[in-house]
């Protein structure tokens, strides 16, 4: 009996060049970029009504902008209705922000913007962006031109396309660092954003580049990272790691065992890139991340392909980057700079601001320091080069704008994704679900101190990461309500997992406060000393953590 030949999987490099689905269509059919110019001098005359589904549910990606939920529609109903039921004629935007860095004009822009355009709210998302709502089609010309004129844009912040670039915020600050990437990140970035080369990828592509020795950035569950490592002469660089993301099929990037130079970043960021753009599969959307090729080839094979059809020449071996400096990643706090001074990292609520508040922040920025801010992949934000002698002050100003720069361990730890206030995708409530949950847990665990990670999540594609806090929660529909389930013990940095699903372990929304209670309560009651959440979960009994 003869074997069935293996489907093709839309391989480039393979000579699949036929879309195998309605998004390989569309893409084939125009690139993303181009859409640009019809919202210009088309949709933002003539209105919502006359955009073609093409560019509204496809196209409109590239440029940082998608429909947002339609209010009333129930979290029982996502994924039962199609986009047209489903979304309403505003959007959400994202303004890509590389490595997080923001001068004060730039963000009294931004600011602006949120407050003319969007209901005065701004969202910092855990990629270093800021998300807008309740944009108008009308509107988005406007927004651009504003954006352009502090050179920033929404440019590919949506879109199978290379994302906003993560990178440490205080790169070229921290004493600590292993290497400054800025320079590596700008370039690199100079080669990502708007290149024609990469504006059809299989699915979307994340990138970091860091030399932070808090490890700040999550290279574990990118599709490509560079990370801060000595060099083999003594020299730093980076080591590089593919393959790495979420949603609903974990994995964890591979290690490739080869040593980067600063300057040679771009060019191995290109590589990685072209692989993925050739060899990646393209029949279906959810094997259409570079994770999946790289579990199928290994990582060995994945080197040999970059270096040989890609590269032309051989990496040098180099060291696995060591664990983690002690201490947070999110380098929340009053913190010295290499130069002596000082920054300071706040935590809004779970990310949520607003144009007003963001522009006190450029405020205090300019009055406090040099002007510099910048965002965080963990939905914070940072003040930069505040003398020693103004500390105080700027913390007790931002403060008074709910600013924290001492937040309690809950608010600290607290990342929540958009949800379904304005998230299509979304199955619950998440931004003040989880200002409630932890507003609650201050109120009846006021002495509780270890660092502790609540990440809550609308739906499984894990935009706030459930799956590597030290307790994840995803959006779930309990007894016709809204709910969540609980992943637990999840962590990054010398002991990478993801969290303990534990089976049939479902939470609704309303109990949520007693079952993070009792949890927290037994964890206090049977830890070890100085035994982190994670570790315990892992040994822990399981009638300990239902």
């Amino acid at each position: 009996m003869s074997s069935r030949p293996q489907r093709g999987q839309g391989q480039w490099a393979l000579g699949h060049l036929e879309p195998l689905n309605a998004a390989e269509r569309f893409k084939k059919d125009d690139d993303g970029l181009n859409v640009r110019d019809r919202i210009l001098t088309q949709y933002a005359v003539q209105g919502f009504d006359s955009i073609d589904p093409s560019d509204l549910r496809g196209r409109f990606r590239w440029w940082g902008l998608y429909t947002q939920r339609r209010p009333g529609i129930s979290g029982g109903r996502t994924g039962a209705l199609d986009d047209a039921e489903i979304e309403d004629k505003f959007f959400m935007m994202r303004v890509r922000i590389p490595g997080g860095q923001l001068s004060a004009g730039q963000l009294r822009a931004v600011a602006s913007i949120a407050k003319e355009y969007g209901r005065d709210l701004a969202d910092i998302t855990d990629r270093q962006n800021v998300q807008y709502h309740w944009i108008q089609i009308e509107d988005v010309p406007a927004i651009w031109a504003r954006l352009a004129e502090v050179g920033l844009s929404s440019l590919q912040a949506c879109g199978d396309v290379p994302r906003n670039i993560l990178g440490c915020p205080v790169a070229g600050l921290d004493a600590g660092e292993i290497v400054d990437a800025t320079a590596a990140l700008r370039a690199t970035e100079a080669v990502a954003a708007g290149n024609p080369a990469f504006t059809n990828l299989p699915r979307k592509y994340k990138t970091v580049i860091s030399g932070c020795s808090a490890r700040c950035t999550p290279h574990e569950v990118n599709d490509v990272s560079f990370v801060g490592v000595p060099g083999p002469d003594g020299s730093p660089g980076f080591d590089l790691w593919v393959g790495g993301g979420l949603s609903t099929n974990p994995m964890l990037a591979r290690l490739l065992g080869a040593f980067v130079e600063p300057d040679r970043v771009p060019g191995v960021w290109a590589g990685v890139t072209s692989v993925f753009r050739d060899y990646g599969y393209r029949r279906l959307r959810s094997r259409a991340r570079l994770k999946f090729l790289v579990a199928d080839w290994g990582p060995e094979r994945f080197r040999d392909v970059l270096e040989t059809e890609y590269l032309g020449y051989r990496l040098p071996d180099g060291p696995a980057p060591a664990p983690p400096a002690a201490g947070s990643r999110d380098h929340v706090g009053v913190h010295r700079q290499r130069d002596g001074r000082y920054y300071v990292g706040v935590a809004p609520h779970v990310g949520r601001t607003s144009g007003g508040q963001l522009w006190q922040v450029a405020d205090l920025a300019e009055a406090y320091g040099s002007g510099r801010v910048r965002t965080t992949a963990e939905q914070k934000l940072l003040i930069l080069d505040v003398p020693a002698d103004q500390v105080a002050e700027l913390t007790a100003e931002l403060a008074a704008i709910d600013l924290q720069a001492s937040p309690s361990v809950f608010r600290r730890g607290a990342m929540a994704c958009t949800g379904i206030e304005f998230c299509k995708l979304a199955i619950v409530e998440t931004k003040q679900r989880a200002r409630d949950l932890y507003a609650e847990l201050d109120r009846r665990l006021p002495t509780f101190e270890t660092p502790i990670t609540i990440n809550v999540n609308g739906c499984p594609n894990s935009c706030a990461r459930f799956q590597l806090a030290d307790i994840g929660l995803k959006g779930s529909i309990v007894d016709g309500a809204e709910g969540f389930q609980v992943h637990l013990g999840g962590s990054l940095g010398a002991d990478p997992s993801f969290g303990r699903k534990l089976r049939g372990l479902k939470v609704s929304a309303d109990a949520l406060p007693d079952y993070v209670e009792r949890l927290l309560r037994n964890y206090q009651a049977g830890r070890a000393a100085g035994e982190p959440f994670a570790s315990w979960v892992r040994r822990a009994d399981e009638g300990l953590l239902t």
